[in-house]
């Protein structure tokens, strides 16, 4: 039996915010384009934050290639409707001045208007509802945007294959902040794995992490985080670069990468040093957990002290699962679930952030055009970009959300969206949303009366 649309809801359970919706949040992505210096010394038809406006409406509706976008962009209606909803005066530039321009930014340009949205959700207290062992949990990982044997510029990694086939490929180090509760989550700032100028050999996550760290710091002097990584980061050289960055962390351990650590443990369990305890949940199932505070990290750095949590689960049917982490958090029988839970969020960046990416409307490992510089990256940051719009208003909006839940998918209002943005004069976002709930007649969206809610 399909699964019942919800009730189109009452204006008067609607409140537009609109220091939290699409308008403000582009006016403020705007700002920051202004602010990034045209490279281009002559007279240009259109503005760079014109241009970067127009990149950033391919994405935030869903177009499936540059080329659909530049078929579509010379349409009244279009043209119309991204000045109001988007800002871009006159018309959208042609899908090949969009690659010649974007190919020339600087992905780290594109970090102000991330800094600017997180820092609008402080203001609002909208962050709050993130807050978790008293700071941020900042998930990252490594994600592919771009593949190709034929296609490849200077920041490409490369992959050798037996048979004598190169394979050029762009990927970036992605961070986000997450909850164990909560199925929304924000990104911060994505650092691409490139190769630099000269070097012979391919760029790794663990670089790119030790670049991001500085970098999230300095934009976030006063955001407490604290960083869930994977076992390749179980490594003194970057531990020692998280505490000189002043930040916690819970990092995923394993046997293969970490056995000089995981052998001590074992040794200080035999002593009797660790404490351990279970736990049977209202779901029944048996959570154990085994932990120990300040013991080092490995033979190879000895004076780097670290927490140590081994953790296992069994559920009803008998199926048993094993985690272990290291971190510095202190320990104890009241903080042990907490982490372990922090711990285990980590993946949401895989799951609620790449694969939303990949599988649920935003085309993101389809080819929008590579480049001679850094066009695939800034692509890929730009997509990043209207997914943060569009997590920001599923956190804040009650419109956009009224608006999503008129279907079962997202990939289906994706496709009205579009659909309305393509066949209507739309006068601002608040109309596009009420449209989609309430639906048109003719060329009139079909509102009843509704309140003010300024």
């Amino acid at each position: 039996m399909p699964k019942k649309l919800p009730a189109i809801p009452s204006l008067k359970d609607l409140n537009f915010r609109k220091t939290l919706s699409a308008p403000a949040l582009l006016k403020g992505i705007r700002k920051s384009f202004e602010k990034i210096k045209d490279f281009r010394k002559r007279k240009t038809e259109y503005t760079l934050p014109d241009v970067l406006m127009s990149g950033l409406a391919v994405f935030g509706l869903k177009y499936p290639s540059l080329l659909q976008f530049d078929n579509d962009r010379d349409a009244p209606r279009l043209k119309h409707n991204l000045r109001t909803l988007y800002g871009i005066e006159d018309k959208a530039p042609s899908d090949s001045c969009l690659r010649e321009v974007l190919d020339e930014i600087a992905p780290e340009d594109l970090r102000d208007p991330v800094v600017d949205m997180i820092q609008n959700l402080q203001r609002q207290g909208a962050l709050e509802s993130f807050r978790y062992l008293g700071g941020y949990l900042v998930s990252s990982d490594g994600t592919g945007h771009f593949s190709s044997t034929h296609i490849s510029c200077p920041d490409c990694c490369e992959k050798h294959h037996r048979t004598g086939a190169v394979e050029y490929y762009h990927q970036m180090l992605g961070t986000a902040i997450v909850h164990p509760d909560m199925k929304t989550v924000l990104p911060l700032f994505h650092e691409p794995i490139k190769k630099a100028d000269g070097a012979t050999k391919n760029d790794c996550e663990r670089n790119a992490s030790n670049r991001l760290l500085p970098a999230l710091k300095k934009r976030f002097p006063r955001l407490k985080m604290i960083i869930l990584e994977d076992s390749l980061m179980g490594n003194g050289p970057h531990i020692k670069t998280l505490r000189e960055n002043h930040f916690s962390h819970i990092t995923r351990v394993k046997y293969g990468s970490n056995q000089s650590l995981m052998d001590h443990a074992v040794k200080c369990m035999a002593r009797g040093e660790t404490e351990e305890f279970e736990a049977l949940d209202e779901k029944g199932v048996l959570r154990g957990y085994r932990f120990i505070n300040q013991i080092p990290l490995n033979k190879a750095h000895n004076d780097l002290l670290i927490n140590y949590l081994d953790y296992w689960e069994i559920d009803k049917n008998g199926k048993e699962r094993n985690f272990n982490w290291i971190t510095d958090i202190t320990l104890s029988r009241d903080t042990v679930y907490h982490v372990m839970r922090a711990g285990r969020a980590r993946w949401k960046i895989e799951n609620e952030t790449f694969n939303t990416l990949k599988n649920l409307g935003y085309h993101f490992e389809h080819n929008y055009g590579h480049g001679k510089k850094h066009l695939s990256t800034v692509f890929a940051l730009l997509m990043m970009l209207a997914f943060s719009i569009d997590q920001v208003q599923e956190l804040s909006c009650h419109v956009f959300n009224a608006a999503r839940h008129r279907y079962h998918s997202k990939i289906a209002f994706w496709t009205k969206l579009k659909s309305m943005f393509t066949e209507h004069f739309i006068e601002d976002w608040e109309a596009l949303y009420m449209g989609i709930i309430f639906g048109v007649k003719g060329n009139e969206i079909l509102i009843p009366d509704y309140p003010d809610t300024s």
